[in-house]
């Protein structure tokens, strides 16, 4: 049966950004508003050509603010919505993402990273937004992003990216880098119906009995769609389970918790990791996107000159795998942290899973190329006093 399986799918060489399309497409997204930005852009070509042949609709929208309020507002009349963007059109869009977050809405947000600040390297790889689509929002807030470090991926954690966003009804972040956005690998299509489809939770009751804010045992509450039976209201400020303004503290701070807890309950489903060469290994490369692949390779040269090294990489960024980071660190002697930035953004949660105590060499590169394996191989040989040093 496998095999007939195997023998009908689809293969593919797709570009990374097509396959995010395309995983979206398969996941039941239906609606796409977006402004074109290096290197996203893809995506939205991508879009426009199959999107109305599905009977979906593609929208150009003016600017990133006001595409992922098309997308806000497309997820709310039932739509499954995502947007695609970069570094400069990302940070338009916070405003509109703390909305997506306060009013539970869900939704998928593409941000395909490249070289900043502001312009930048607009052609250019980096991995530089990684505290931004953590924390970019004013306010206490979660949010789930995941980060693809092949073709493949692309395809499958955009199928992710999605049921993690109708699960739990929050935005979620997909975020490749440049580089594995615009690879193109040869890629099996999933046969419809092999990957599972998570589709929102209906509301079941009388529409007037309706609490579109009050969650089930899950934490999670039913989203009614705009245009249905159901009427009910969305509102950024605080509000209770009626989705009415409620300044009471102690629905502020039920509200607050509830938004986090809602993940945080469901984080072993959430947070996924792959490990390579880990079971004999005492040097750990913990790795993201397109440093995975350099990760993998300086591991396979590190075992042939005598050193054990074995790889984590990291699918889901936020919330971080600090669990199976300490899981695994915990045997290695040194853990290295490549990562195309300057401050180490990922190297600083796993000093903080690890302990101050931990040999942890960051390697960093912010000149808009590669993080090679030759470099993570020096990193392993330098000596400890220098760990923490950038380039």
């Amino acid at each position: 049966m496998e095999a007939v399986a195997a023998a009908a799918r689809e293969m593919r060489l797709m570009q990374g950004n097509q396959a995010i399309a395309e995983g979206a497409i398969y996941a039941g997204a239906r609606f796409y508003a977006g402004y074109p930005i290096t290197p996203s852009s893809e995506i939205a070509d991508e879009c426009a050509a199959r999107m109305p042949a599905l009977g979906g609709m593609y929208i150009q929208m003016e600017d990133e603010m006001g595409s992922i309020a098309a997308v806000i507002g497309a997820s709310l009349a039932g739509a499954k919505a995502f947007t695609a963007t970069s570094g400069p059109g990302f940070s338009l869009m916070q405003e509109n993402l703390g909305l997506a977050v306060m009013g539970e809405v869900p939704c998928v947000i593409v941000d395909v990273q490249r070289s900043g600040p502001s312009t930048g390297l607009a052609t250019k790889p980096a991995q530089s937004d990684v505290m931004q689509v953590r924390w970019g929002r004013h306010g206490d807030q979660s949010v789930i992003a995941l980060c693809p470090a092949s073709v493949r991926e692309c395809f499958t954690l955009a199928v992710q990216a999605f049921n993690f966003a109708e699960r739990f009804r929050v935005p979620v972040v997909l975020m490749p880098d440049e580089i594995v956005g615009h690879m193109r690998e040869n890629v099996a299509l999933p046969l419809p119906g092999e990957i599972e489809i998570v589709e929102r939770k209906a509301p079941g009751g009388a529409p007037a009995a309706y609490l579109p804010f009050k969650p089930d045992a899950d934490g999670v509450a039913p989203l009614a769609a705009y245009g249905s039976d159901y009427v009910f209201h969305v509102t950024s400020s605080m509000h209770g389970t009626d989705g009415y303004s409620n300044n009471d503290p102690a629905n502020a701070a039920w509200r607050v918790r509830q938004l986090h807890e809602k993940i945080e309950r469901h984080r072993e489903d959430i947070v996924l990791t792959r490990a390579y060469y880990t079971e004999d290994m005492d040097v750990l490369i913990v790795a993201f996107g397109a440093t995975t692949r350099s990760g993998r390779a300086a591991a396979l040269e590190a075992r042939a000159q005598g050193i054990k090294a074995g790889v984590l990489q990291l699918q889901t960024i936020w919330p971080f795998a600090d669990k199976e980071i300490a899981a695994l660190g915990r045997n290695a002697r040194m853990v290295v942290v490549p990562e195309m930035n300057y401050s180490g953004q990922v190297a600083g949660e796993v000093r903080k899973a690890l302990g101050a105590g931990a040999d942890i060499r960051r390697v960093n590169k912010y000149n808009g190329t590669i993080i090679t394996p030759q470099d993570i191989l020096d990193a392993m040989q330098r000596p400890a006093a220098a760990k923490g040093e950038g380039n």
